[in-house]
């Protein structure tokens, strides 16, 4: 059905989704290039040819060119197409001359597949008084052309306002999330956000909105056109974005890469080999006409966006979004900042995250500490209770994986099988040898050189296990090295393996 959105793969909070569209299926995550209607330098031709079967373009632009044919006529292609209302002219111009059901009523005539509502975008304002408004103003425009908006054959878009105030951004979510007749919601203004590498406030406006609405409604977040943001985003939940970032950096000769910009300018060489960057030199293009190194700038931007998307996909599938978006964050010091401020937002991925995988998972730096699998594992053993008397901890990294299979551990069941096993391991803490089989505690590959976050939450884990068990008798087996640091926290027998 027209605007049904089905959830295919899940991980963290992203997921790859199918949104159901007239002219067919969008598979998400979903970048739209953003086309303008009267500028031929990439065209909706160009774009199938590198694998983009949507893109973006501006009703508000349409209806000046006074265009009356279906949308699909008029720029001849059968691709998804979704339309902007002229909201981000009013965010850099302070207003359009056309009213909300005006841009509406356009678009039920010339019929994209994705549609949306002329709002007021809040921007970087952080006046109470206009946030407010922006607020407001877009929640009634939603409202008022409920009874006009086809959707039938349109899947209609509700923007989200509010900006750097998390408290509006919340109750705006909750509203255009209660507006039925919208199967799609949008995340407005972050464009500023973007400009100025402010990712940490981008990082908190999505998880605000995305935990203010329903699961079943895809995200869409505006003016996101750097790939190296992508994964921040999708596993908070965004499930497309929109740009002109590709062309607009090509203009200013501005080549994107999957981690930076750099000008063409500061480049001997091209670290790509797509089409473009396989057949010239940063010099040829410097020296080329101006339209068309923008358009061999434009054709490998958005390859450079498209292959991001892939990858993005790829981690969702294997179950490894954290560990690329971990990666990811490593670029810029901004990034990296946001990729920490997720740590706030445990909770909420951790209940989005799948229980299963089909790869085993990669503990590398004290982020780890607080993935979603960690952080479960380490919920169960808050409520973990040893019933035997006597207990007996084994030192993980000395033996092999699956834990239950070690001929050390077995060795030790059979010699006393009275006692109750747990393994002690960096990052999980501590694994009842019962459920080790259990994914990811013996499915999983870790970092030897331990940071000293890691190694102290682990002997944290071994102290608060030793004091609430501190009446039953407990043996740890342990490599030397670690056995004296244990032995000043942990009332124990200790023996060297």
């Amino acid at each position: 059905m027209n605007g049904d959105f089905e959830i295919k793969y899940e991980d963290l909070a992203g997921r790859i989704g199918v949104l159901h569209t007239r002219h067919g299926k969008l598979e998400t995550p979903a970048f739209f290039p953003v086309i303008d209607p009267s500028d031929t330098t990439i065209t909706p031709k160009d774009l199938k040819s590198l694998g983009f079967d949507n893109f973006i373009t501006n009703a508000y632009f349409l209806k000046k060119m006074q265009i009356s044919s279906t949308i699909h006529s008029f720029f001849n292609t059968d691709q998804i197409i979704m339309t902007d209302s002229g909201a981000y002219q009013i965010l850099e111009y302070g207003n359009v001359d056309v009213t909300n059901k005006e841009i509406v009523e356009y678009e039920n005539l010339i019929l994209p597949d994705i549609g949306v509502i002329l709002d007021i975008p809040t921007g970087n304002s952080n006046k109470v008084e206009k946030v407010k408004y922006s607020v407001e103003e877009t929640i009634k425009r939603g409202k008022e052309v409920e009874s006009v908006i086809d959707n039938e054959r349109i899947v209609w878009l509700h923007p989200i306002q509010g900006g750097y105030n998390l408290e509006l951004l919340s109750f705006s979510a909750k509203m255009a999330d209660s507006a039925n007749k919208y199967k799609m919601l949008g995340l407005g203004s972050p464009t500023v956000l973007m400009k100025e590498y402010n990712y940490v406030k981008l990082v908190e406006m999505i998880y605000t909105a995305k935990s203010n609405v329903s699961r079943g409604k895809a995200l869409h977040l505006f003016g996101a056109g750097l790939p190296h943001v992508f994964p921040i985003a999708v596993i908070l939940g965004v499930d497309t974005f929109d740009s002109a970032s590709y062309i607009l950096y090509a203009r200013n000769g501005r080549y994107i890469t999957e981690g930076r910009v750099y000008k063409l300018d500061q480049l001997d060489y091209f670290p790509c080999s797509c089409n473009v960057c396989s057949r010239y030199l940063p010099k040829e293009l410097k020296e080329m006409e101006y339209q068309d190194r923008t358009r061999l700038l434009s054709i490998h931007n958005l390859i450079k966006i498209s292959e991001e998307i892939k990858r993005i996909k790829i981690a969702i599938r294997e179950g490894r979004l954290f560990e690329y978006a971990e990666e990811k964050s490593l670029v810029h010091p901004s990034l990296y900042d946001s990729f920490n401020r997720l740590k706030k937002y445990k909770e909420y991925l951790e209940n989005y995250d799948r229980r299963t995988g089909e790869k085993g998972i990669f503990l590398i730096t004290r982020n780890s500490l607080w993935r979603p699998e960690i952080t479960r594992h380490k919920t169960f053993m808050k409520n973990y209770k040893v019933e035997k008397n006597s207990i007996i901890l084994i030192d993980g990294l000395k033996i092999r994986k699956p834990f239950i299979s070690s001929e050390f551990v077995r060795n030790i069941r059979e010699k006393f099988p009275e006692a109750e096993v747990l393994i002690f391991y960096p990052y999980f803490g501590l694994i009842p040898i019962n459920v080790s089989e259990i994914y990811p505690l013996s499915q999983f590959e870790n970092s030897k050189s331990l940071e000293y976050e890691v190694k102290r939450d682990l002997l944290k884990t071994l102290a608060e296990f030793c004091k609430s068990n501190d009446s039953k008798q407990i043996t740890i087996y342990a490599s030397a090295k670690l056995a004296k640091k244990i032995e000043r926290i942990c009332k124990a027998e200790l023996h060297y393996i």
